[in-house]
């Protein structure tokens, strides 16, 4: 069925769906009632919109249940304390009086290795908590560290937003971790360069709010790194020996592997239902995304952004970070931004000449500059972790933007005006 959707029907969907985000409505049923609203109002039947809907959200389903096998990893990840092992061991190792490299070190790989970057983040918070006592560094300072960190393991690891925009291009979920490696560097280090003028600029730690440890024995480094490096091997096989082991098998048997090494198989089954009840709301989070998908993507807004890009004489590929740019603002996600932008925007990329690699790189990057917003979980989550009140958070976001937007601008350079590594 050919159906079109006006672009003006699109837009209006859209931007109901930000305003019902905005107002605490959940993001899956603002963004379905964004596209419904959005098919009627630009031409469809109500038949039309619905089988547009749906087509869009059968899109995603590959990424969902590739997401939905993530689960395993994660839930062994957390659960078995590794997670915990993996900061606290970065954290030593490079040591106290490089504090704030630590943290973002510390979140970078957490996140990496296939932690959701909120969590990566309430991990490292205790021990953050901890050394900014003992160092006297400001809440501020410590929260970038980690969230800059956050942003740069982001678009290198096997997490949702990753697998998402793998999918819309049709290349493989190892070669869009690598391509986020130079662009995470600069992000690292733009990072740390902020968060050392942020150290005595806001609230600090007072003894009252440092987490006493529960007592929990944790895995050593060792231990706890198998799980994330089998995973990682087994993604690799496909470009380097042309060996396919699917991520919906790789992430999942990281995840066991990881289990049996550090002597917790008996409580296999209490980690895997904790990752799936971690993954499950991405999953259906993602499923809202693809109907918006299905009718931004059978609509005249495709071709409106592409004439608008034209009449700026600006290059093809700037649609790729800008879409992933303006749709993570749209949904204060990095997932939800890389998979509307990725599965509306990938078809049109790949026409206009965009490498496969090249677009998903660059939406993905793009999806990290204004995913803090507050009309999403991770803004609320991260000032959570460190006890920060909301206008104290608020100021934080400049600062976390220009990380998000280094890494965008690096991958825009890299994988658009030099078209390297392609």
């Amino acid at each position: 069925m050919d159906v079109q959707v006006s672009a003006l029907g699109a837009i209006i969907g859209l931007v109901l769906a930000i305003v019902l985000i905005f107002r605490k409505v959940p993001p899956v049923y603002a963004l379905v009632g964004g596209a419904m609203v959005g098919g009627l109002v630009g031409g469809a039947s109500v038949p039309e919109t619905v089988d547009l809907m749906m087509g869009g959200a059968q899109g995603i389903i590959p990424a969902v249940l590739r997401i939905l096998a993530a689960g395993v990893l994660a839930g062994v990840l957390i659960e078995s304390g590794a997670a915990a092992s993996i900061a606290e061991s970065i954290v030593k190792k490079i040591g106290e009086k490089k504090a704030l490299f630590a943290l973002a070190i510390a979140t970078m790989i957490l996140t990496a290795v296939g932690v959701f970057v909120d969590v990566a983040v309430i991990t490292v918070a205790p021990i953050a908590l901890a050394i900014a006592s003992r160092a006297n560094l400001s809440k501020t300072a410590i929260l970038l560290a980690m969230i800059g960190g956050g942003k740069a393991g982001n678009i290198m690891s096997p997490n949702p937003n990753t697998i998402a925009v793998s999918e819309a291009f049709g290349v493989s979920l190892t070669s869009v971790m690598a391509a986020g490696i130079i662009p995470a560097v600069g992000g690292l280090i733009v990072t740390y360069v902020l968060a050392k003028r942020l150290v005595n600029k806001g609230s600090k730690v007072s003894l009252d709010e440092i987490t006493q440890t529960d007592g929990q024995k944790l895995p050593s480094f060792w231990l706890a790194i198998i799980a994330p490096l089998v995973t990682i091997v087994l993604l690799a096989l496909r470009p380097l020996f042309d060996i396919v082991i699917d991520p919906m098998l790789a992430l999942p048997i990281g995840g066991l592997v990881g289990a049996l090494v550090m002597g917790k198989m008996t409580s296999i089954n209490t980690f895997i239902v904790s990752g799936l009840n971690k993954m499950s709301g991405v999953a259906v989070l993602l499923l809202g995304t693809g109907t918006l998908a299905g009718i931004i993507s059978n609509s005249g807004l495709r071709n409106l952004l592409i004439d608008g890009i034209d009449v700026l004489g600006l290059p093809a590929y700037v649609l790729a970070p800008v879409s992933g740019i303006f749709m993570s603002a749209a949904t204060a996600s990095t997932t939800a931004g890389a998979a509307v932008a990725s599965s509306v925007f990938s078809t049109t990329l790949l026409e206009l000449g965009v490498a496969g690699l090249a677009g998903a790189a660059m939406i993905h990057a793009g999806a990290t500059v204004l995913d803090h917003l507050p009309h999403g979980s991770f803004f609320h989550a991260t000032a959570g972790s460190v006890l920060m009140n909301f206008q104290e958070r608020l100021k934080l976001i400049p600062y976390e933007s220009l990380v998000g937007l280094t890494i965008a601008i690096i991958s825009t350079l890299i994988f658009g005006v030099f078209k390297l590594f392609l």
